[in-house]
């Protein structure tokens, strides 16, 4: 088998003829990588000279890639996408920084109370979090690892599964004490329902929960209605009414007694909450010890 050196054209050519076919100029080319229009040219002619084929259409004022130069640009850009992604990913992993991503309402609830804990394992890993509802782009390097609720089927990721949820209502001790502690879910109706504002097409709301036990809602649900979750639940802490509790999210105040569970009905959504990294770069130290206390930790709550 012939060595790469002698299979591969010089690095310098490819290099001008990936920028040239990337802006389809070769002015603007030379002023990317720094040298005339002349070089950038000489580097392409020996490429074509080389193949024996032309690489571009040379038009009045303007450039074209061949058939040829579109492959050519194919492979190249994908090449050298792979040796950037593979060198930031080195550089990352020659520190112990780690971003990581989380809705504000899975942050808030279930991550920061138990950071700590990760953070004591690894005191040398600087902790960055992003609590955003929108999904990051992960392919971008802004963001080490995500969790998101959904069912698994996000592009360009890899997925894997951290637990399921369980959503039934909860309110205040305090607003229990004028309810049955029984409460069926039809005698809900009638009673102040938190409720807030989701995009998330999966986010199982009050008019979907009593549905599914075969309670119909016609008009407006009575109740305070928040933009976020997170406001929801702090109105709920506050005696204001009955939200729909998350498990996973207000199962430590469950614990705590500050919330309390109403009844025995609950329903299990769609999906479940999923630990995202990038599909195609490499996994630093710290993300990997990051993902076992993730899963570690998740196993008693």
């Amino acid at each position: 088998m012939k060595s790469l050196r002698r299979q591969l054209p010089p690095m310098t050519a490819l290099m001008a003829f990936e920028a040239a076919a990337r802006l389809l100029s070769f002015t603007r080319a030379a002023e990317e990588l720094g040298v005339t229009q002349a070089a950038v040219s000489r580097q392409i002619h020996a490429l074509e000279e080389d193949f024996g084929l032309p690489l571009f259409n040379r038009l009045h004022r303007k450039v074209t890639l061949t058939a040829q130069g579109q492959a050519l640009a194919a492979a190249t850009s994908n090449a050298f996408g792979l040796i950037a992604d593979a060198a930031s990913d080195l550089r990352q992993g020659s520190n112990d920084d780690l971003t990581i991503s989380a809705t504000v309402a899975f942050s808030h609830f279930w991550l920061l109370p138990r950071i700590s804990e990760f953070s004591r394992r690894h005191p040398d890993t600087t902790l960055r979090i992003v609590s955003q509802d929108a999904m990051p782009a992960l392919d971008q390097g802004d963001v080490d690892v995500a969790i998101r609720f959904g069912e698994g089927n996000w592009p360009n990721v890899q997925a894997e599964k951290l637990f399921d949820d369980l959503v039934f209502p909860v309110c205040s001790p305090e607003f229990a004490l004028s309810l049955d502690p029984d409460l069926p879910p039809e005698d809900l109706i009638r009673k102040p329902l938190i409720s807030h504002e989701a995009d998330d097409p999966m986010w199982i709301g009050w008019i979907e929960w009593l549905s599914h036990f075969g309670v119909t809602t016609t008009g407006r649900l009575k109740g305070m209605r928040c933009s976020f979750y997170t406001e929801a639940i702090y109105a709920t802490l506050n005696g204001q009414g009955i939200t729909l509790g998350w498990n996973r999210l207000v199962g430590d105040l469950i614990d705590q007694n500050r919330l309390v569970r109403l009844g025995d009905a609950s329903l299990v959504p769609k999906g479940g909450y999923y630990v995202l990294v990038p599909a195609k770069r490499r996994q630093s130290q710290a993300l990997q010890q990051f993902m076992t206390w993730l899963f570690e930790s998740h196993s008693g709550t």
